[in-house]
């Protein structure tokens, strides 16, 4: 492991000896997510400052929803644009616990960055955040003037629980003759495979624990739903015809597997996909910018990958 997450990871187990932690369901949706929150942004105080953030409202699916537009210095009047949903199980996570990891997206790409702020479970069960990121895409579409963005070199992307709603939204979108995307950016997704993977049975954290994951599970209320196949990837997904994708996956993270395996699958299906994984890296750790230099240097290959797919 990275020897920075593992100092991070040890000092956060020793803060927590002796401590008994109250289960998820105990605690207050808000009170997990503000502590995520104060995590993230803690992680985060050295993310360039030289992108400009401006806060608007797009279409969500069930009125207007939140959305920070990235804009690097220099950048022209037009550019590619990534529109990205952030990670947190679907649960927690909001612009905020971001903002670095889309600053540096930003940075160093050139391009611009629509983060949207989707409706968290379990506020608002499956499919509410789906439908706000898939509503949020075609706006981004419809408004690509409006916001700098170039409608022939538009991205989704997201991590974890984001990455399973821009794969979800890259199928939704396969078939919009006027909303053509041109990459999806896969970022240690959760894909909610057919069959519990070899890494989720081995490895319960660091970062993502099992109570974690079933929480985020209960939370969604996606199982049983008439609509499950756009949150549960698995093999009867229809992936054939979204576009190409990078799918990167870390070495100490539960949902390596499913990533692997789905970035097969869209080969399998036709669909050019590269699959890099970080073997001495941990779920999240895009979004904890401070902790390791390594994570600078991914991001920037990360980046070079988008930028050789939009141009």
């Amino acid at each position: 492991m990275d020897p920075h997450f593992k100092a991070l990871i040890a000092e956060q187990e020793a803060a927590a000896a002796g401590q008994e932690m109250p289960p998820l369901d105990a605690l207050p949706p808000e009170m997990i997510r503000a502590g995520y929150r104060m995590q993230r942004q803690a992680q985060n105080l050295n993310a360039p400052k030289d992108v400009t953030a401006t806060d608007l409202k797009v279409d969500g699916a069930a009125g207007p929803i939140g959305a920070r537009l990235y804009t690097p210095a220099g950048a022209g009047k037009t550019t590619p644009g990534l529109v990205y949903f952030h990670g947190g199980g679907f649960a927690i996570g909001d612009l905020e616990t971001h903002d670095g990891h889309c600053r540096r997206l930003a940075a160093y790409s050139g391009y611009r960055v629509l983060a949207i702020d989707y409706r968290l479970a379990p506020e608002h069960p499956f499919p509410a955040g789906h439908d706000d990121c898939l509503a949020a895409t075609k706006w981004a579409f419809d408004h690509a003037a409006e916001i700098g963005f170039d409608p022939e070199r538009i991205a989704v992307g997201g991590c974890s629980a984001g990455g399973n709603l821009a794969a979800s939204i890259s199928i939704d979108l396969k078939d919009d003759p006027k909303r053509k995307l041109a990459f999806q950016l896969l970022l240690y997704p959760g894909i909610w495979p057919d069959e519990e993977t070899q890494s989720r049975k081995d490895l319960d954290g660091p970062i993502l624990t099992r109570a974690a994951i079933a929480w985020f599970d209960k939370c969604l209320a996606a199982v049983g739903h008439p609509q499950a196949h756009r949150a549960s990837l698995g093999s009867k997904a229809d992936i054939a015809g979204t576009p190409p994708a990078l799918v990167v996956t870390a070495g100490y993270d539960p949902l390596k597997d499913e990533g692997r395996d789905y970035a097969a699958r869209l080969n399998a299906a036709g669909v050019k996909a590269q699959h890099v994984e970080y073997k001495d890296m941990v779920h999240d750790f895009y979004s904890m910018g401070d902790v390791s230099p390594a994570v600078d240097v991914a991001t920037k290959e990360t980046v070079a990958v988008l930028k050789a797919a939009l141009g």
